[in-house]
């Protein structure tokens, strides 16, 4: 059989993870596949030669991408050309919905044959539910993370398949590894750890990070003896690096410079393994915590513009990944004009002093695990799988 060509597209550090695993998936399963489009250094490692730099598309917030649009605009057409040039057997785009869902209707205007999957479900229960459908009209299948997802979407004809999330099968590290980043950190014994994290995007590392700093600050005063690590994602390890030294409280910096993807993420891993707390911005970070029992506080905030249009278009009462796979309010969310040092702060500090609380977030995060397909086989080779059997690749491969 023919090798299968995909053409792939993932626009920020969490997509490129994802794609990394599918990649892998398909080797798994036997089915050998040629790979092009976008993705980051993880997706790199698994053969893909990136058209260019995934950093181009990684902006967040209604005014904060205003400047960045012609380059995003640029990029757009650079891809959807080179995806219907490619003649692939499918186009896969990874997350980043408002990008992904632009390359795909390019590329089915100029290819109307085209087989189109979309790898991670827009939030269109969460906000905006009028891209349900635009999702029917342009992709074919989509491979959805959270199990609730593909009934909502049935309600507007959207073909999709629950894959699972890959925060389920993270390998628990080894003690060796434990003891390694607790000896290069010199932490002795049982002296606790808050690992802080202002995101992995220029735009949330210069609004969030002061504010994460201010509250460690804080914390820490109410908390002597914590030792605060900030672990920088590789897109801004250098402004992390750099704004640190700012802080009221300098913490040390787990730096991925130098480590190879799957390197940096182990020592990230060992690192939520040993911690006692967390404070970090929303996202996929959290469910990346849950998997490693760590209790956390979220928080997030925008300009005041994007502020107020999220505000009318949110359906839900909560933005924390946890709280929404486990159907629980146990993760405290600070967002918005209740992102400030103190109200953070204040939340982190409960987690030491109120068993309660703490243990009612364990509970959450084992529930979010479970519900999320924690022991149903890696979610990389199920996207894999389902991808075969949606282009047809799957009969005469199946392990």
């Amino acid at each position: 059989m023919t090798r299968l060509r995909l053409f792939l597209v993932a626009g920020e550090p969490s997509g490129d993870r994802l794609g990394a695993a599918m990649m892998s998936g398909f080797r798994q399963i036997g089915i050998d596949c040629e790979f092009a489009g976008v993705g980051g250094e993880a997706m790199q490692a698994e053969g893909l030669d990136s058209l260019y730099p995934i950093s181009d598309l990684s902006v967040m917030g209604f005014a904060e991408v205003v400047p960045s649009l012609p380059r995003i605009f640029a990029r757009l057409a650079q891809t959807s050309r080179a995806a219907v040039a490619f003649a692939p057997d499918a186009l896969v785009t990874i997350d980043s919905p408002d990008f992904c869902l632009r390359v795909a209707a390019r590329a089915k205007k100029a290819c109307p044959e085209l087989l189109a999957i979309q790898y991670v479900a827009p939030t269109v229960w969460a906000w905006r539910p009028w891209r349900a459908s635009k999702l029917a009209r342009i992709f074919d299948h989509v491979l959805a993370v959270y199990p609730f997802e593909p009934a909502f979407l049935r309600k507007y004809n959207v073909r999709s398949t629950f894959v699972g999330h890959p925060a389920t099968e993270t390998p628990t590290p080894t003690p060796a590894q434990a003891d390694e980043i607790r000896r290069e950190f010199g932490i002795e014994g049982d002296e606790p750890v808050a690992v802080v994290l202002p995101g992995s995007r220029k735009a949330e590392v210069a609004r969030l990070g002061p504010v994460f700093g201010a509250a460690l600050n804080l914390a820490i005063r109410e908390l002597p003896g914590l030792r605060p690590i900030v672990p920088a994602a590789y897109p801004v390890a250098d402004i992390v690096a750099d704004m640190v030294n700012s802080w009221p409280v300098r913490p040390a910096v787990l730096d991925p410079r130098g480590y190879s993807p799957e390197s940096a993420e182990i020592r990230k891993r060992a690192l939520f393994e040993i911690a006692s707390g967390a404070i970090a911005a929303s996202g996929t970070v959290s469910l990346e915590l849950a998997s490693a029992a760590t209790p956390m506080v979220i928080a997030y905030d925008m300009n005041w513009l994007s502020r107020q249009i999220v505000a009318s278009l949110l359906r839900v009462e909560s933005v924390c990944l946890v709280n929404l796979a486990a159907e629980a309010k146990a993760v405290p969310e600070c967002l918005g004009r209740d992102c400030r040092p103190e109200k953070i702060a204040g939340e982190f500090v409960r987690l030491f002093r109120d068993p309660g609380a703490r243990e009612a977030q364990l509970q959450a995060c084992r529930s979010a695990m479970e519900r999320l397909g924690k022991g149903s086989g890696p979610s990389g080779e199920r996207a894999a799988r389902a991808i075969a059997e949606i282009t047809g690749r799957m009969s005469n491969h199946i392990k």
